[in-house]
This record gives structure tokens, sequence and C-alpha cells, in this order.
């Protein structure tokens, strides 16, 4: 694969995958400045199938290629594990978090020493032998390859969106997760846990700033036509009105052939600017330093969280 690197006034990043970078890119070495402290986050973007070796061969290499670019944290897309195509194949290839793949997973954080977001994950449901149902599930995987926080998507994607060809029904087969979980203290700094679709409700999002996230993650698998509509806006959105850096793993391309996803894994800053897009037709990865005194410059000069009312008031019309 070929590195694009770009140097912006407010970070570097760094793009792997055959997509060019944007026209300020300079193509440079894998290795970023070795020279600056700030930690190294690593937002992928993949074509899952129905093949889970294949997939893990993938994920693999990407998050080796992330590692050898100074990541201490790799974020694998939505669906990292699979995209089935069915219901029945969706639900044979599901697994439990004791399962061999997560195992797998943790082996690899441990042998290369870094943190992994791996969401969503297809795991079993608690009551599977009886309703044959599954979780999407967003697992945080530390250093030492042990599983320190597991969020289950809690909005599921019922769409049908007749004249752009797209119908969904999550729920079919997918519980909805019960609660949020508090953010994760990581090496690159307090992670927020979504899903995809999460991503269309700010509840969420101010939910995990207020208990202290600094990064937002949505690994996702969107349509081309959501996606096209709507990708880019929402995690700005999100960024800008928690003042967090938002980190969006991706799915791109053609599944099998009843489905296709959007692509541009996204990394964005918390003043709401993109500082890393891995395009929309190939495997990559972008690599982006993580400045939380940039996010605490942000917040300190626009205070948004002091000038926030209490609950009562945004309730007052109920």
């Amino acid at each position: 694969m070929r590195l694009f690197a770009a140097l912006r006034h407010r970070g570097l990043s760094a793009a792997v995958g055959l997509s060019a970078w944007r026209s300020k890119a300079v193509r440079g070495q894998s290795r970023m400045s070795s020279s600056s402290s700030l930690p190294v986050a690593a937002v992928c973007q993949m074509t899952s199938t129905p093949d889970k070796e294949a997939n893990f061969s993938t994920c693999t290499r990407l998050v080796e290629q992330a590692k050898e670019g100074g990541a201490c944290m790799v974020f694998l897309p939505e669906g990292f594990d699979y995209i089935g195509s069915n219901r029945e194949e969706t639900l044979q290839l599901s697994e439990s978090l004791d399962g061999d793949l997560i195992s797998r997973y943790s082996h690899l954080a441990r042998k290369l020493d870094v943190w992994l977001s791996l969401g969503g994950f297809h795991e079993r449901g608690h009551d599977w032998k009886t309703d044959r149902r599954i979780y999407n599930s967003h697992v945080i995987i530390n250093g030492q390859g042990e599983l320190v926080s597991v969020y289950r998507k809690a909005h599921l994607f019922d769409v049908e969106l007749t004249s752009k060809g797209v119908s969904l029904k999550e729920s079919a087969f997918t519980v909805p997760g019960p609660r949020l979980v508090s953010p994760v203290q990581t090496p690159i700094g307090k992670v927020g846990l979504g899903v995809c679709y999460d991503l269309r409700f700010p509840e969420l999002s101010s939910a995990l700033r207020r208990h202290g996230a600094e990064i937002l993650t949505y690994p996702s698998a969107f349509t081309v036509a959501t996606g096209t509509a709507h990708w880019e806006v929402l995690l700005r959105a999100r960024a800008i009105e928690t003042q967090c850096f938002v980190l969006a793993a991706a799915q791109v391309g053609a599944h099998h052939p009843k489905r296709t996803s959007f692509g541009h894994a996204l990394a964005v800053d918390p003043w709401g600017e993109v500082i890393g897009d891995c395009g929309g037709s190939d495997e990559a990865l972008t690599l982006v330093q993580i400045d939380l005194q940039r996010l605490r410059d942000v917040r300190r000069d626009m205070p948004v969280q002091q000038h926030r009312r209490d609950q009562d008031f945004y309730c007052s019309l109920d």
C-alpha cells in the first residue's frame, strides 16, 4: 500500500491506502515524526465479507501497519468480524465474547502492545439458546490483551428508504443494548463508545461528554445513500457540540451482492475540522495525533458545557 502524509496547522495526519490524500498531501515514509509526544490513533477502513478468516487477515494487516506508523490505539469498523449476506448467515457466524475470534484479537493486541476498538462485534445474546438473537457490541481491548469495556448498540437501524433502495431491519435479529458505558481511559484519552446509527442521537454523545469523554467513536457501516447525505455532517456536528475528537472507522465497498457501504472513515477534531479521511473506495487507514491541549483550548475559549442549562429547563415544554 502507498502512504500519503499531510501536515496540517493543527496536527499531523497520514492516510494509508490507494486513494489519494487531500490536495495538500506530501508523499512520505510510513512513520510519523518521532519528535512529537502526542499519542497517535489509527482509524481504519475495510470491506468485510461473510469470510471471517479473510476479514481477520485484513484487520491484522491494518493493525500491524498502524503499529508501524506509531499508533497506540487502532479503531476498526462495525462488522469488522463479518457482514453476512442474510439473516441466517449473520446469526450462524456469530460468537460469544469468550469465543475464538475475540481471543485472537486479544492475542494480537498483546503481541503488538496496542489498544483495539472493535465495533460492532456480532455477540450472541444472553438468551441465545432460546431466541437466537445477538448484540451489536463495541469491544475495547487494552495493550495487555484484556477486555476492558463492552458497549452494546442501543439504537437499531430499522429503515425503509424506498426511493434510495435501502431496506434494513436490524431489530429482526439484534437486541438493543440496555445502557451506556462510562468513557474508557486509554493511551489517547478518555474514549466514549457508540456504534453507527447511535451517531444520529446527540443525547448519547452529550451524556458521554458529561461523564468525561474526550474522544467519541462511532465504528460504522453506513449505506451509500445515507453516507452521501449525512455521514460527514453528523460526525462534525457531534464533534462541534461536544468539543470532542470524533473517530469513525468505516466499512467501504461491496460486501456481497445485496450490500455496499459508503466508506470515508473520518477523524474530526474538537473544532469540527476533518483531520483524516480514508476516501470512498479502498481498504485504508488514517493516522491522527490526538492533541488534548487543543481540546482544552477549544473548551476554554468557548465554554459550552458551562453555558448549558439544567435538564429541567430542556424538559420545560414536556
